[in-house]
């Protein structure tokens, strides 16, 4: 058997300690070393981890300079995954970089222009990619069993009381508010699984500040490639945690549920008008790690890239756009075989 993979963690707060967990209970990883700039973390996250204090950083680079590393997961604020993850690929580690990836298009498009162009195993943590749910729809699409021609999807959650007074409310370290959240996987996961670029988009949101930074709720009228329709609407200020996705074609459609984090089903209505249960699952037993560190020891492609994360990225920048200015945006669109120029799709 390979050697475990010597992971270091950059931000070891809650979310960090939760997928760092993940890795530890994982027999191809073993965390050997942490960084964080509050003191807390570092002592809490190193007892956890059975790191000792030699190995725990208030300073990510010293840890990457310092450290044997294999690879590196990424869970710091949003605003920092551009520089953190360019570090890492700097010293050729590969990486787990928590989502949203990277908030802005310049910077989005950049970053992953650097990602493609290194050999290095770089995945982005929606792990709704590794859930058969998902999997099972993105599937039928492909396979032309749905032709989907509307798509409604959702995801509720409180959010805004669960992360008042903290770093996920200050869109220098954000990004931005709910979209830029939770609702990122549900951007990603519709675009993922219809296999179809995202072209336009109107959108109308509710702000928590007054500079409208942070959105709270956020309804998204989308045009994809196909002349694909897809109303998306996300709310961090609801009393539960639900998702729903409806793929609606000519002949068939199927109908995602979820309740709470773990629970994801679907079910398929044919042609006929029957309806099955084509998955039935616990989300949390699908864990995006176990993904990544099967695409490192393979040397393959990893279940969520770069790539796909851009387009979230791409999608989100524009609804934030559509929502302020009041006017249907078109969605920036990346180009790698032109020289990785980033361009607006024709209106």
């Amino acid at each position: 058997m390979a050697e475990p993979l010597r992971v270091g963690v950059v931000g070891a707060g809650r979310w960090g300690t939760n997928i760092a967990t993940q890795f530890r209970d994982n027999s191809r990883a073993a965390v050997t070393a942490l960084s964080d700039i509050a003191d807390r973390n570092r002592e809490k996250a190193g007892e956890r981890f059975g790191v000792d204090s030699a190995h725990r950083y208030e300073n990510y680079e010293a840890m990457l300079e310092g450290e044997p590393l294999d690879a590196v997961q990424i869970t710091s604020p949003h605003e920092l995954h551009y520089e953190h993850t360019l570090a890492a690929l700097d010293r050729n580690l590969h990486v787990l970089c928590e989502k949203p990836f990277v908030p802005g298009i310049d910077r989005a498009a950049e970053l992953t222009r650097e990602i493609e162009a290194s050999d290095r195993v770089v995945m982005v943590g929606f792990q709704r990619h590794v859930h058969p749910a998902y999997i099972a729809v993105r599937n039928a699409i492909a396979a032309g069993d749905i032709e989907p021609n509307l798509v409604t999807a959702e995801i509720t959650q409180s959010w805004i009381e669960s992360v008042a007074g903290t770093w996920r409310v200050e869109p220098e370290l954000s990004g931005g508010g709910q979209l830029y959240d939770t609702g990122s996987h549900l951007l990603d996961a519709v675009v993922w699984m219809l296999g179809r670029r995202p072209e336009r988009v109107s959108a109308e949101m509710e702000f928590y500040d007054d500079a409208r930074r942070v959105d709270v709720q956020a309804t998204l009228s989308v045009r994809l490639e196909n002349d694909t329709v897809a109303n998306i609407a996300v709310s961090g200020d609801a009393s539960s945690i639900h998702e729903r996705i409806v793929v609606q074609g000519d002949q068939r459609r199927a109908v995602l549920t979820g309740t709470g984090w773990d629970y994801r089903g679907v079910e398929i209505t044919d042609a006929e008008g029957e309806t099955h249960t084509a998955v039935d699952g616990d989300l949390s037993s699908y864990d995006k790690v176990d993904g990544f560190l099967r695409a490192v020891a393979a040397d393959e492609t990893p279940p969520a890239t770069a790539r796909d994360a851009f387009y979230a990225t791409a999608l989100t920048e524009a609804a934030y756009e559509a929502a302020r200015s009041g006017e249907r945006v078109s969605v920036r669109q990346y180009r790698h075989a032109d020289g990785g120029r980033v361009g607006r799709s024709p209106d």
